[in-house]
């Protein structure tokens, strides 16, 4: 049986775990996303983990995260339940597909692939900004629509590691015409099933640090409400600029690693 890696209890932990929490939880509730893109980096360097045991623990945390999240979009009314549910459905397909993937592709081209999408998806937020009172058509043309979307976002999760908020907040307000705040509340929702379902093999294979975890996902369910409060607050343009340069920092990241390991080959 393979044991978890000893870590240390020290204040430093504590507080470390305490600021990535908050900082993730501020900006899933903003963007609608899990905040993994944020906490996975920060473990690795303010707490050392090793990237297995960060994404672990860092999907842990998402689950309280998100549902903190998706009650306060249902609050005002900005979350589509079939539709996530749907969504969710592709998205475990999809993760399957993923981790098929993972050892037949070349990573690096696949990082490069999905960085383009990305630049793709920020200009096209200075281009096409969704009305804030737009709603989801739910037919069954959008149906299957909703089904491709994730299993096409459950395998970028399985071959990156990338939350399904980046891929599923863009597409629902370009694709399907709905809201922002439409968007990025069921793409929270789309996520808690996943992160259930990740997090119970990764408890199985020891990869989750449950103290940090816990810690993380207290601290960001504080200002998740919060996230999803300024989200609320701000009009739709200034919400896609601020969710480009969110995104910028993601492909920035991607870029990084694709650099380090062609340099390392």
């Amino acid at each position: 049986m393979t044991t978890l890696p000893t870590t240390d209890r020290t204040v430093r932990y504590y507080l470390g775990a305490l600021s990535i929490g908050l900082l993730a939880g501020l900006m899933s509730g903003m963007f609608g996303v899990g905040g993994g893109t944020v906490i996975v980096p920060l473990l690795l360097t303010l707490l050392v983990f090793d990237q297995r045991r960060a994404a672990g623990t860092s999907l842990a945390a998402i689950v309280p995260t998100a549902a903190v999240g998706v009650i306060s979009y249902a609050a005002v009314g900005a979350v589509a339940w079939i539709p996530a549910i749907i969504l969710a459905a592709g998205a475990v397909i999809g993760a399957q597909v993923g981790t098929w993937l993972l050892a037949r592709l070349p990573q690096n081209a696949v990082r490069w692939g999905f960085i383009a999408f990305l630049v793709l998806v920020i200009v096209t937020l200075f281009i096409v900004i969704p009305s804030r009172d737009a709603e989801v058509a739910l037919t069954w043309g959008t149906g299957v629509g909703f089904a491709v979307l994730g299993v096409f976002t459950g395998t970028m999760a399985g071959l990156l590691g990338v939350g399904g908020g980046v891929i599923v907040v863009p597409a629902l307000m370009f694709l399907f015409g709905t809201s922002d705040l439409i968007a990025k509340g069921t793409s929270l929702l789309m996520m808690i099933p996943t992160a259930i379902s990740g997090t119970i093999g990764n408890l199985r294979r020891h990869n989750v640090d449950l103290v940090a975890a816990g810690v993380i996902g207290i601290a960001a369910c504080t200002t998740t409400a919060l996230g999803a409060w300024l989200a609320t607050l701000v009009d739709p343009f200034t919400a896609n600029v601020l969710f480009a340069v969110y995104l910028t920092f993601i492909a920035v990241q991607l870029a990084i690693k694709a650099v380090r390991a062609h340099r390392s080959r």
